[in-house]
């Protein structure tokens, strides 16, 4: 069953779609990944014009991150002073990549640029996922027990309590 997409001009298979969609929204509700750098390379697979998948893709985390924040707010897991700074951080960093998707479009570099840009940012994050596993394997090969990470660099602040989790204020 194909539905018609009049802004991306093109017909796609609304399973698929559905498909895409709940494998995101899934990996999201799981892993706690944004869905926009799932969604939107994955779009861009399925031809989707890339100006139109990061468009989608920018809807499509609105949704995930609203349902996600109501459920974690009820569980009493949702920091809010931090949500706030990163909201701010967020929108500020939104307003500035929709001002140079903007100026990239005008000079008609913008599908080039959003592939290349995927390619780099994805390739960096598997990279260091990868080291990171490659690290946990080494230690577990060796017994070593995992240290209990912290937030921000770790020559600064106060140790950890004894039960290795992290105090906000």
């Amino acid at each position: 069953m194909t539905i018609y997409l009049p802004i991306a001009e093109l017909s796609v298979n609304i399973f698929i779609i559905l498909g895409m969609g709940a494998a995101v929204g899934f990996l999201s509700g799981m892993f706690g990944v944004g869905g926009g750098f799932l969604i939107t390379p994955l779009l861009i697979f399925y031809n989707i014009p890339p100006v139109v998948a990061v468009a989608t893709g920018a809807n499509q985390v609105v949704a995930s991150s609203i349902s996600g924040a109501i459920t974690h707010f009820r569980r009493g897991t949702l920091d809010m002073k931090l949500g706030t700074v990163l909201l701010v951080g967020g929108l500020a960093g939104a307003t500035i990549g929709i001002w140079i998707f903007s100026l990239l479009r005008r000079v008609g570099q913008l599908d080039l640029i959003i592939s290349l840009m995927y390619v780099i940012f994805l390739g960096t994050v598997g990279g260091l996922m990868l080291l990171e596993s490659i690290n946990a394997m080494r230690r577990a090969a060796k017994n070593v027990p995992p240290t209990p990470r912290r937030p921000g660099p770790p020559h600064r602040g106060p140790p950890p309590p004894p039960d290795g989790r992290c105090q906000t204020s």
